[in-house]
């Protein structure tokens, strides 16, 4: 059994369940706290929040540690510092949703809150199924190490650019669902004012707001980031409990963390390469594990080769820590005096209008047949937030 599953310690039942309530209270509370009073954080408000949230994974790595040993601790910080540093490169990708949906900004925070909680539910049912494949097929290692290894070839050579494209679920839900041209605030269902002029004090219909689909979309787009994320962290323990909490810490202050950095994000110009440098490192790390535990039988006759080198997990946190260290030094000398340009979705940039309008000879000469106003005839048809 190889080191990363601390046979000589059991993590206690009790401590496990009592996360789980723990983390689930504080997700629930934290949403209503968001949607009770849905605003804009301050830079002061979203640092204090940053701070609270990784100072709470710091104290639960001290828990961790007082309850089982050091060994699991030090897979948890592992886990939780590379989870943490993928997620800041897929802030990016959630800067690019808000902007193409066009979420006002004082609904974004619930917005990614949903989302994030949407996003946990898909990773636990990966990390389940994850775990309980590497029970079975030891040699998944071999996959794993390869792919982490590929994607961080990919990092490096500039082919997995941070871009958003609509999964097919998305573009479905876009064409089935009937929905309104305009949030209503943080509602998901509105009823529709043509139906209520017509049902004449009947039963009106209820449209869709955009707000389904941008919750889906930030939920299901982070499970396809996942993919190399959670092999990552399979790569330094093997407990579930472990990976699944890495990613719930990481996670729960990534909403405040995309308001803090805002601008900021594109001054971290070496991030990606630090990002290969930890996958590639935890890619050879897995697969340096799985010839020691060797089990193909194509291969050295089924028979692990136990001579080659294990990378200790103390090792794996030194190199992540200094990584990160180095590429934010060194992307915050490379861009120093440079201004942060404004986010697509700044309060600051005039949106243009959605929803009803009439036509303009502005409008219609310089908009593109999906963009801007529609017109058929002398009416105007309501443009959906998605489409400008």
């Amino acid at each position: 059994m190889p080191y990363v599953s601390c046979p000589d310690v059991e993590l206690p039942v009790w401590f496990e369940i009592s996360t789980f309530v723990g983390l689930t209270v504080l997700l629930l509370a934290d949403l209503a706290i968001v949607a009770r009073r849905p605003h804009e954080p301050s830079v002061r408000e979203a640092s204090l929040w940053v701070t609270f949230y990784v100072s709470l994974a710091l104290l639960f790595g001290v828990v961790l540690l007082s309850v089982t040993n050091g060994d699991y601790a030090t897979q948890f910080y592992a886990g939780w510092l590379t989870e943490y540093s993928l997620s800041v490169d897929n802030l990016f990708v959630f800067v690019i949703i808000m902007a193409r949906f066009r979420v006002p900004r004082k609904l974004q925070q619930e917005v990614l809150m949903v989302g994030i909680i949407i996003a946990l539910v898909l990773r636990g049912i990966f990390i389940l199924a994850g775990a309980e494949l590497i029970e079975r097929f030891t040699w998944v290692f071999y996959l794993f190490g390869a792919f982490l290894v590929y994607t961080a070839i990919n990092l490096v050579r500039g082919e997995d650019e941070d871009d958003y494209e609509e999964n097919a679920l998305i573009r479905r839900l876009k064409k089935v669902l009937p929905m309104t041209a305009e949030f209503h605030g943080n509602k998901l269902r509105v009823p529709d004012p043509d139906a209520m002029n017509k049902a004449r004090g009947g039963k009106s219909k209820k449209l869709f707001t955009p707000m389904i689909v941008v919750f889906l979309a930030l939920g299901t787009t982070d499970l396809l980031f996942a993919l190399d994320s959670i092999p990552a962290i399979f790569g330094l323990t093997r407990e579930a409990f472990i990976v699944f909490t890495a990613n719930v810490f990481a996670l729960m202050g990534l909403r405040q963390l995309y308001f803090l950095l805002g601008g900021l994000l594109k001054r971290l110009v070496y991030l990606s390469y630090g990002l290969a440098i930890i996958l590639g490192f935890i890619g050879v790390k897995l697969i340096l594990e799985a010839v020691h535990d060797n089990s193909l039988p194509f291969f050295n006759d089924g028979q692990p080769i136990e001579s080659v080198p294990e990378i200790p997990t103390w090792l794996s946190l030194a190199v992540i820590l200094g990584v990160l260290l180095v590429v934010t030094v060194a992307s915050l000398l490379k861009t120093r005096g440079q201004t942060p340009r404004r986010t697509p979705t700044s309060p600051t940039r005039r949106r243009p209008r959605t929803g009803w309008s009439g036509p303009r000879a502005t409008d219609r000469c310089r908009a593109r047949p999906w963009q801007a106003v529609r017109t058929h005839g002398a009416v105007a048809q309501p443009v959906r937030a998605w489409d400008s």
